[in-house]
């Protein structure tokens, strides 16, 4: 039978229903295993499922632990028997050494209870691939962008300018934001099938301060600079939006399948935790967490037999999760890269 368990993400309480089927851990799974800094969930759930996604299958929340959903550095994950199933759980919480001092040159090492924040929780994925991603970017219609406000020149008729400096912006600036992000258009994200426009990249520029707004003129100051900002580039107000820190890797809900639009650094190789684009999103039952395997279209041979050419089947070449979903679109980062990728590759369901 299949159990639903409760998860917490930082945006909030979740619930996740896990698929009907039962999955049984690895043969190979270790019996015991202390996490280490630098473990990821997906690192640890590929130790006990042949899959990252069947993770929420053979988890079993300990509700004798604090927070049996997170994990921790030095926490102990053995093997259970529940209900005739073997299950992984959390059967120890790590504990911390702190130093007692006793007199001149002698030092006892003493155990004690580790008390950790959530987010000093192991994450699902290495966040240092995404989080510029997670903060930064944005994905706009692009007629949002073109009716923003601009920038039209710095002080003393500048055209680049960096943080600390003033700019001056015009446009519609009733709704009276005390801040804005600057913004500049990346790549617009067409449907490779039906052509429809799913979505323009704003690529985070800074942040302006508002000092002053006389009709449609904004002076402004810069508080942070990843680059120069330009002349032309767009101001969009800023975000009120909790930042998901935590992932459970799970399938969507859904059969999903699309096709990689794109990868970080505007190249056509993909590999391993790169952030690609994928064409589809919030309207297709994505979600952080989701994860989806990539295939590569099989080649095309001639049967000589027959006289015609024939494509051979789709070949499993990756796997990739979802971390931030638009209405039409999705970021997502490449787990594993079994063979080369590349942009245009498809995705489906696991």
């Amino acid at each position: 039978m299949s159990k639903t368990f409760k998860r917490f993400l930082l945006a909030g309480l979740v619930t996740v229903s896990a698929t009907a089927a039962a999955i049984d851990v690895k043969p190979d799974a270790p019996k015991r295993y202390v996490v280490e800094e630098g473990d990821t969930l997906w690192s640890i759930a590929e130790r006990y499922a042949d899959d990252a996604w069947q993770w929420p299958e053979i988890w079993f929340q300990n509700n004798q632990i604090k927070n049996p959903h997170l994990i921790f550095p030095g926490d102990e994950i053995g093997l259970v028997t529940i209900n005739g199933e073997t299950k992984a759980t959390v059967i120890k919480r790590g504990m911390a050494s702190r130093t007692v001092k006793l007199s001149p040159g002698l030092v006892k090492m003493q155990p004690t209870a580790r008390i950790e924040s959530i987010e000093s929780a192991i994450p699902a994925i290495p966040l240092d691939a995404i989080r510029g991603f997670l903060r930064d970017h944005r994905v706009v219609q692009p007629d949002e962008l073109s009716k923003a406000p601009r920038v039209i020149s710095g002080s003393n008729g500048h055209i680049l300018m960096g943080a600390g400096e003033t700019v001056y912006a015009r446009g519609d600036f009733s709704e009276a934001e005390a801040a804005y992000g600057v913004f500049r258009q990346g790549q617009v994200y067409v449907d490779p099938k039906n052509g429809e426009v799913l979505g323009a990249e704003a690529l985070d520029i800074g942040l302006g301060r508002v000092d002053a707004v006389d009709g449609d003129i904004a002076t402004m100051t810069l508080d942070r600079t990843n680059q120069q900002v330009s002349v032309g580039d767009r101001l969009l107000a800023t975000e009120d939006r909790e930042l998901i820190a935590r992932y459970y890797p799970k399938p969507p809900s859904i059969d999903v399948e699309g096709q990689v639009l794109a990868v970080s650094g505007g190249v056509t190789q993909v590999g391993q935790y790169d952030v690609v684009v994928l064409n589809r999103g919030d309207r297709d039952k994505l979600e952080p967490g989701s994860v989806l395997v990539i295939e590569k279209a099989g080649a095309i041979v001639y049967d000589r037999i027959a006289g015609e050419d024939v494509r051979l089947p789709n070949t499993r070449a990756g796997t990739l999760m979802v971390f931030r979903t638009f209405d039409k679109l999705s970021y997502a980062l490449v787990m594993r890269a079994t063979s080369p990728l590349r942009v245009g590759d498809h995705f489906v369901t696991p």
